[in-house]
């Protein structure tokens, strides 16, 4: 009975002591094997690997994939022309130099965030300084990324970290200075208003004054016609008369009597007192002769 016990502490362990001296590398991760804070060998392929039993030897992971560092709120920096912006920038990386890498932060992620927030906002700052807000928000954003990008990876490779990409998430005032720019481009729309409207202004009353001088003309013109038709329509009437009363002039005097006659007697409350034998009167008697005369 003693002897099966035995059998089964040793056969413990046997697979205690076994199963330390194995591990499994992932292939989304670095595994360094050390000894006592002594960096042994890092082994970057998957696959499942023997070492030593601790203490004598013991094994951290380290993430092999490209991580985000997101800065946790905008960063306010000063600009060539003395002007507060915030900037909220995040960074693509990842670990190239494991060993290097362990040396520097013993494997610890957030110390290594640390160091990059750092090395990521003094690059920001040394850039944004020598250039102006336009040159930062649009002119020279594209130049601004590469060249903080080139500033991080020469700061990164001494801690054993690659930099993918660096990227400007968003580029803005500070509330102030938000404030002055809209009252100055509202300032600004208001002048371009006032100046649309006082030429408008003036080409309305540029056209209406040629649509009068036009309206004048035509006018002028038309009245010009009109008199130019109605005279030779009189001096046509007036030779018709000449004619036909040339021909018979008692029918003429006949026919001009007849007109006063109507003129005369127009409104039946006219009263007129005139003698009956009066040469008006000449045809109002049976043969159209004058009255004789009264001795």
């Amino acid at each position: 009975m003693n002897r099966i016990v035995a059998a089964l502490i040793a056969g413990f362990i046997a697979i205690m002591l076994l199963s330390s001296t194995v591990f499994v590398v992932d292939q989304r991760k670095y595994a360094i094997v050390f000894a006592l804070g002594e960096v042994k060998d890092v082994i970057s392929e998957p696959g499942l690997y023997f070492k030593l039993p601790p203490p004598f030897q013991n094994v951290i992971y380290l993430d092999k994939r490209i991580l985000t560092l997101d800065t946790p709120e905008p960063e306010r920096f000063i600009t060539a022309e003395k002007k507060n912006i915030l900037v909220d920038a995040y960074v693509k990386w990842r670990i190239v130099n494991p060993k290097t890498y362990f040396r520097s932060f013993g494997g610890d992620e957030s110390r290594a965030r640390n160091r990059m927030s750092q090395i990521v906002k003094a690059a920001l700052n040394d850039e944004i300084t020598k250039r102006t807000v336009r040159e930062v928000i649009s002119g020279e954003r594209g130049k601004v990324m590469q060249a903080i990008k080139a500033k991080v990876a020469a700061e990164a490779e001494a801690i054993g970290v690659g930099i993918v990409d660096v990227r400007l998430k968003r580029v803005d005032y500070v509330e102030q200075i938000n404030n002055s720019v809209y009252e100055r481009m509202k300032s600004e729309r208001v002048r371009v208003a006032n100046e649309l409207r006082s030429t408008g202004s003036a080409d309305s009353e540029k056209i209406r004054a040629d649509a009068d001088k036009q309206r004048t003309v035509i006018l002028a013109e038309a009245y010009r016609e009109a008199e130019k038709i109605r005279g030779e329509g009189d001096a046509k009437a007036s030779q018709v008369y000449a004619e036909a009363f040339g021909k018979n002039p008692e029918f003429y005097k006949f026919y001009r009597s007849l007109e006063a006659y109507r003129a005369t007697f127009k409104d039946k409350g006219d009263v007129m007192v005139v003698d009956p034998s009066s040469e008006f009167f000449k045809y109002f008697k049976g043969n159209g002769t004058a009255a004789p005369s009264k001795k």
